[in-house]
C-alpha cells in the first residue's frame, strides 16, 4: 500500500490541506495552489473583502475563502510565523537585488573614469 501525498485535512477544516510538494507543505485551500497565508494577507493586510478576494481569484468560492480564514483563526501562530518568514525572505532578496544593482552602477562609473 502506498502512502498518499496529501495529508488528511484537519477534521475542523476539511477545505484546507497540506501536500509536501505543493507550496512546500504550507496549508492551502483544497484543490487549489492558494495558500491560507495569501488569503490572510489579502483580507487582513490589504483589507480586501471576501468578494474582492473571490474576484481576484475567480476559481475560489466564498466558502473556500471563509474556510481559509477560519483555519487562520484556529492556527494564528503558525500562519503568522509563515508570514513573518516570507516577509524576511522578501526583504533579504530585495537587499541582494539592490546590492547587485549598486555594484553594477559602481563598475560602470569606474569604467567611465578609469
Amino acid at each position: 500500500m502506498t502512502e498518499t501525498a496529501v495529508t488528511t485535512p484537519d477534521l475542523n477544516h476539511p477545505n484546507v490541506v497540506r501536500h509536501k510538494e505543493i507550496r512546500r507543505g504550507k496549508p492551502t485551500i483544497k484543490g487549489t495552489g492558494i495558500k491560507v497565508s495569501q488569503i490572510v494577507t489579502e483580507f487582513v493586510e490589504m483589507r480586501w473583502t471576501a468578494a474582492e478576494i473571490v474576484e481576484a481569484h475567480p476559481h475560489l468560492t466564498f466558502a473556500q475563502v471563509y474556510a481559509a480564514l477560519a483555519y487562520y483563526h484556529d492556527h494564528v501562530e503558525e500562519i503568522d510565523r509563515e508570514l513573518r518568514e516570507s516577509e524576511g525572505f522578501i526583504r533579504e532578496m530585495e537587499m541582494r537585488h539592490k546590492h547587485s544593482v549598486l555594484e553594477e552602477e559602481r563598475r560602470a562609473a569606474a569604467n567611465l573614469h578609469g
